[in-house]
């Protein structure tokens, strides 16, 4: 497994090792004890999937605020995404900086994000399949969002015209947010 430190603080690719033969493949998309060896120590306690019929799927940018924040190890098993992590958290030397990270089917890499992020991702192609793990369960009252397509933040999202839930629609600015993150060392 090799873990990749991206332009956002504590933001990384993760690229599993792949072992292929005439069969097909396997490789661990998951393992405490590789990832506690590069320093990274994440306690993931519920897993999610989502599917996403169209490419130009626009989904997020999502987080869950105060206590219920959740760091998040994401991949794509059908189809391919531009995923998306944000910094929010106040004080902190990328915040309101992103990353983005094409993940793949094919290329089987993951991101790795911590608490006090926003995440978001766009389908690239039909039929996607993302999966993810959560290290602290949903909890629908501190389910929040901002735009997409916030200037604040200035995501190169290309030219597009996403298909959005009615909920990412009407998802505020940054700036009119109740994001309450606050970096710390």
């Amino acid at each position: 497994m090799k873990v990749i430190k991206t332009d956002v603080l504590d933001v990384y690719i993760i690229e599993p090792q792949v072992f292929g033969d005439h069969r097909g493949w396997f490789m661990e998309s998951w393992s405490a004890k590789k990832m506690e060896e590069a320093g990274l120590y994440y306690d993931f306690v519920q897993d999610n999937q989502s599917f996403s019929a169209q490419k130009g799927t626009l989904r997020g940018i999502h987080f869950q605020k105060g206590d219920a924040a959740q760091a998040k190890l994401v991949r794509c098993g059908r189809g391919a995404v531009l995923d998306v992590a944000v910094d929010l958290r106040k004080g902190s030397p990328t915040y309101k900086k992103w990353v983005a990270v094409e993940l793949t089917a094919e290329n089987k890499r993951q991101l790795l994000i911590p608490r006090g992020f926003g995440h978001a991702f766009l389908t690239l192609s039909d039929e996607v399949e993302f999966l993810y793990k959560a290290d602290n369960l949903y909890a629908p009252q501190a389910d929040r969002g901002i735009r997409w397509d916030d200037p604040e933040i200035g995501i190169n999202w290309g030219n597009i015209t996403p298909i959005l839930s009615e909920k990412d629609k009407n998802a505020p600015l940054l700036k009119d947010s109740d994001v309450d993150f606050v970096y710390k060392k």
